[in-house]
């Protein structure tokens, strides 16, 4: 039953990969309206991208308790505990899941908690996908004015009620402001999972990268690393540039870097990019940021996000000592320090607001409600609820996987082995095989 909001209150975040709990966890932080604190119990969904211990470390949340789950384990945590908010950090087809699966295990009760949910980060591919998937939830946090604009008119336009969208930030921007260059004048490249997928263009940025620092050797050169050998992200990364990079000669001022991005951009003095959030990081914190174009601007690549942005350039012109100055204008419609740090501090103000009075609700809150339904969606919804074990009612499925209990050695070597080859699979034979796909 959710408590007071003038009082301690228990808050869960359910996230499906490292990117995902860090926005899950600082969101979770910044939309709760606690009076005297609150409680932070984490669940990770068991899947390819479970976060490593490290990967956790470098999000720099303590949470109160922290567990990995199934699906169906969740479910019945839910239905068991008692929280006032519950914020689901996961791709779309698993919040969808988890809405219908909530709304099952909770019945017709109205004492349950405000459920919560969002985007890491720029939304530039199936939004209207994405955002369905999404409906359902409480809130549906945009990250700026534009995106909340777009997410309204998805839902208006399919007759789907659009209140719950609520503009907020990304919870993760901040950091001290850029005060001028550094000595060594620092450029970071900010590599990115999946973008580009291509070896030809990961090699080609590669090159650049390492063009850039033999002609300037006064710079420190930085290649921003997402993940350590082994590691899965949110996205899946089939050719790492810990990999590319082997065999190649690099000068002496060119390093692979791993760790947390704000501690990084702390000593950037150019950030580069395809179309990274980082650039969102850089923009937020008003360090020089560029968006490459030597690749085009292309939806495929997520750059032309940053159309309209003055950040668009080449390599070609960053070797030449192009400083890129960004539009103010496109800046604040993207929830980018809109006016500075008090601005940024107030953007969770509405979501804080919205939590607070719906937990305030008189006989408690309505069962979810997505748009999704097997009346609106027959042929889609069930395939989406069977590959997370749920019927087409949202109830787990008979043998449906759970975790009761922590796995036994032998079940955490099987586990391993299993990640092992997946990664094996994805990094080394699925390259092997669109290559002779292409022959």
């Amino acid at each position: 039953m959710p408590v007071s909001a003038t009082k301690s209150l228990r808050v869960a975040v359910l996230a499906d990969s490292d990117t995902r709990w860090k926005w899950g966890a600082l969101t979770a932080q910044r939309v709760t309206p606690t009076g005297d604190g609150l409680r932070l119990d984490g669940y990770l969904l068991r899947g390819r991208a479970t976060p490593t211990a490290r990967q956790l470390t470098e999000v720099g949340v303590q949470p109160d308790s922290l567990r990995e789950v199934t699906g169906a384990e969740f479910l019945r945590v839910m239905a068991e505990e008692s929280y006032d908010v519950l914020v689901l950090a996961l791709v779309g087809g698993g919040v969808q899941a988890m809405l219908h699966g909530l709304r099952n295990a909770w019945g017709g009760s109205g004492r349950r908690p405000v459920v919560v949910t969002g985007y890491v980060g720029v939304v530039y591919e199936k939004l209207a996908d994405g955002l369905l998937l999404r409906h359902g939830a409480d809130l549906v946090l945009a990250n700026s004015r534009a995106d909340a604009e777009r997410f309204r008119a998805v839902y208006e336009g399919v007759g789907a009620d659009a209140t719950a969208v609520t503009e907020v930030a990304l919870p993760f921007l901040g950091g001290q402001p850029y005060t001028g260059e550094h000595d060594p004048y620092t450029v970071v490249f900010a590599a990115q999972p999946s973008v580009p997928d291509s070896r030809k263009d990961r090699t080609y940025l590669l090159d650049r990268l390492i063009q850039h620092a033999r002609r300037h050797p006064e710079r420190e050169v930085l290649l921003k690393l997402r993940s350590r050998p082994g590691e899965h992200t949110t996205h899946i990364e089939e050719l790492p540039y810990q990999k590319l990079v082997q065999g190649k000669d690099l000068p002496a001022n060119l390093r692979l870097v791993y760790g947390h991005m704000g501690e990084v951009l702390d000593r950037t003095d150019l950030l580069v990019t395809v179309s990274s959030t980082a650039a969102l990081e850089a923009l937020h914190r008003r360090i020089p940021t560029v968006v490459l174009t030597d690749l085009g601007v292309r939806e495929v690549l997520g750059n032309h996000h940053f159309t309209g942005s003055g950040c668009l350039a080449s390599w070609d012109q960053l070797d030449a000592g192009h400083r890129p100055a960004p539009d103010a204008t496109w800046v604040a419609r993207q929830g980018v320090a809109p006016g500075g740090e008090g601005s940024y501090a107030t953007a969770f103000d509405a979501a804080r607001e919205r939590i607070a009075r719906l937990l305030d609700r008189p006989g408690g809150l309505p069962p979810l409600n997505p748009y999704y339904t097997p009346e609106t969606a027959p042929g889609y919804l069930p395939g989406i609820l069977a590959r997370h074990h749920l019927g087409p009612d949202g109830a787990p499925l008979p043998g449906a996987p759970t975790a009761e209990k922590a796995p036994g050695p032998v079940r955490q070597i099987v586990r391993r082995a299993a990640r092992g080859a997946y990664r094996h699979g994805v990094q080394r034979v699925a390259p092997v095989i669109r290559r002779m796909g292409e022959l």
